[in-house]
């Protein structure tokens, strides 16, 4: 099975677009619910809680993990691939959402792109590092939107407020003229307040959100590594596993995936 792992809820907008371009692979969702938020954590110890889902999901079989997680993938994904993978799993892969929804800005041709992320994404700086890589021409904006997140997973997505906290962000994103024609939601859980952006944003500006990019990616990435392709089976199962409040994440779940889920409460140590 392919393995999916978040420190909380929004890796299932990655995997809602991963189960709706590829249903007939096994997956299995882990979130870190009990160490949630990472992105307030030090870079030490964000590799270390991901490095722990890593090993735990490949003991249970994964021959592929996707971290729909921005935060682990800027902060611990590189170090997972180059020195934890080759010494104890090198038969193994381990994937991001950072690198896919890069490769996505720079086939749309994008010139001046808005990030929309959480305040340690954004202080990472990785989507400018992996943007300049690939074109270093394109001018990059980011803004933290800290409220955001509390405002999916409180359910207040359709408050009064919510509109008002986007567009305090979007100004402030988009002032001075910058003429951005690309916004990126770099954050899995802003696709709950897609319809707030489409409605907020200036209508010439494309909105990027990561689920369907990874989706996308993923497909390829299988058809050009067969050897980790015949890996999967493909019983179309899905599991769904919490550290922490498997009642909680099972009424939030909806939300995210669309659909109901049973999760099972697990330890990672």
């Amino acid at each position: 099975m392919i393995g999916f792992f978040d420190s909380g809820f929004g890796g299932l907008t990655i995997l809602r677009s991963v189960v709706e371009l590829l249903p007939e692979y096994d997956y299995c969702y882990l979130g870190d619910n009990a160490r949630v938020p990472y992105g307030n954590r030090s870079q030490r110890i964000v590799f270390e809680f991901t490095k722990e889902a890593v090993d735990f999901l490949f003991r249970k079989g994964c021959p592929l993990i996707i971290i729909a997680c921005n935060t682990s993938s800027a902060k611990a994904l590189r170090r997972i691939q180059q020195e934890y993978l080759p010494v104890v799993y090198p038969d193994r892969r381990v994937l991001g959402v950072i690198r896919p929804s890069v490769e996505e800005v720079v086939e749309q041709g994008c010139r001046k792109l808005g990030i929309l992320a959480t305040e340690g994404v954004v202080a990472s700086e990785a989507y400018i590092t992996e943007i300049k890589k690939l074109s270093p021409t394109v001018e990059i904006y980011q803004e933290a939107c800290p409220l955001l997140v509390p405002i999916v997973e409180t359910g207040e997505q359709d408050g009064e407020a919510t509109d008002l906290i986007i567009s305090k962000y979007l100004r402030r994103l988009f002032s001075q003229d910058k003429d951005i024609d690309t916004l990126l939601l770099a954050c899995t859980h802003y696709p709950i307040l897609r319809r707030h952006f489409e409605r907020l944003v200036p209508h010439q500006v494309i909105i990027l959100e990561q689920g369907p990019i990874v989706a996308r990616k993923l497909k390829d990435y299988l058809i050009r590594h067969p050897e980790i392709e015949q890996k999967l089976p493909r019983r179309r199962i899905r599991t769904f596993l919490t550290t922490d409040a498997s009642a909680r994440f099972n009424r939030l779940a909806l939300t995210f995936f669309g659909e109901p889920v049973t999760s099972h409460l697990v330890l990672l140590a």
